[in-house]
């Protein structure tokens, strides 16, 4: 195509004048306005989304740096259901489903995962996420063995990703509260830590009766049961929450908790408490339908089975000194006067920076301390750890 000198100096100038106009580019992309620019967002992808999945993903998708993107789920109605409300969220149709986990985490673009599946397969989806290179938020129980922790820790050792377990009580404040009485001498000689893991009763899930197996694509049963004990198809065991295995064999007690699965809230408390996170008890034994521990420096560990502070919450603790013993729960925090069995008088916090005396005596009611956001100084998510500008209020109540 021939073009002669005035055609091109008309093309030209055109070409010039719609370069000399301004590029419009969004605020969203540059991050201004509030938002987030793109290259500083996390791209999250879930896997495994039931009830408890539900409540922490909410919890990632009012964070403004958090892009969510896809959703790996082996019932197909829960898959859509998470769909719905990312699309919703965001205003597109953009959120990807798998039925396959390994098909999420083959995505170049995701940066990490939240693993809320059940308890099975908690530390194998973990594992193979961080080879995936994906930073990783799993649900508790880490995992069901300590081969499994092993295995979990050295994962994350060697690829050099994030793990981050979900024991929200270590990022709430009243639990954060009685922590610090414990470890900072203010109860005395620390001497004996008690946790109610919802019962110490292991049992296995059976041999039910089989069902009529769905098709894989609306609920993938072999998949669900990943490295659980193989079953037959059974819809009451596909649909029952709160059994350990989520699927197959070993359950923690009737109808879910148990030391392993509930341990890992209580114990893990006790262990902070005793600031022993690098280390375990090294002494155990059975004692009045007690477990008992000790720790090498002499800090005794008593896992109760039932009978035990009522009333106060799922997975309570106490931490015992010799002057006096917290006992942290949702929303608050139980103070003693003293020491159960003890005569003394002792301190008792009112405040992270105050105390005051108190007189002591075994039938006392115990000093209940309520916490809880000072109002309009910002916020708290205690999912991933996140604490913004929040200072606290404790009253006495």
């Amino acid at each position: 195509m021939k073009m002669n000198r005035r055609d091109f100096l008309k093309t030209s100038f055109a070409t010039a004048a719609a370069s000399a106009l301004p590029n419009v580019i969004p605020a969203s992309a540059l991050g201004l306005d509030g938002t987030v620019a793109p290259s500083e967002r996390v791209v999250l992808g879930a896997i495994g989304i039931g009830g408890r999945g539900t409540y922490v993903l909410g919890c990632f998708l009012e964070e403004a740096d958090v892009q969510f993107v896809a959703i790996a789920e082996v019932k197909a109605a829960r898959r859509q259901a998470v769909k719905e409300r990312a699309d919703a969220k965001y205003g597109n149709t953009n959120c990807a489903t798998y039925r396959d986990l390994r098909e999420l985490l083959a995505r170049p673009d995701i940066d990490a995962v939240l693993i809320a599946t059940g308890p099975n397969w908690h530390a194998l989806a973990s594992v193979t996420a961080a080879k995936a290179g994906k930073d990783v938020y799993c649900e508790k129980p880490c995992a069901k063995t300590i081969l499994d922790s092993l295995s979990l820790a050295e994962a994350f050792h060697r690829t050099g990703r994030v793990f981050q377990a979900g024991t929200q009580r270590r990022s709430l404040p009243n639990f954060q509260f009685a922590v610090e009485l414990a470890r900072s001498g203010k109860l005395g000689k620390l001497t004996t830590l008690h946790a109610h893991p919802m019962g110490l009763k292991a049992v296995t899930s059976g041999w039910p009766e089989p069902d009529p197996e769905p098709s894989k694509e609306e609920d993938d049963w072999n998949l669900y049961l990943g490295p659980a004990a193989w079953r037959p198809f059974n819809k009451a065991l596909f649909s029952r929450a709160g059994s350990f295995e989520k699927g197959g064999g070993f359950v923690g007690g009737p109808g879910g908790g148990g030391c392993l699965e509930w341990g890992s809230h209580c114990v893990d408390q006790c262990q902070w408490a005793n600031d022993a996170d690098k280390t375990v008890p090294v002494e155990y034994w059975p004692q009045d339908g007690q477990l008992h521990a000790r720790y090498a420096n002499g800090v005794k560990l008593v896992m109760r089975n039932e009978g035990w502070l009522p009333s106060i919450g799922s997975c309570p603790v106490r931490f015992e000194g010799e002057t006096g013993w917290p006992t942290p729960t949702r929303p608050a925090i139980r103070t003693s006067p003293a020491t159960p069995a003890t005569s003394r008088s002792s301190w008792t916090a009112s405040s992270p920076t105050t105390r005051r005396r108190t007189s002591s005596s075994a039938t006392r009611k115990p000093t209940v301390f309520a916490v809880k956001p000072c109002a309009n100084r910002g916020a708290f998510n205690g999912h991933y750890g996140r604490i913004t500008n929040h200072v606290l209020q404790i009253t006495r109540t």
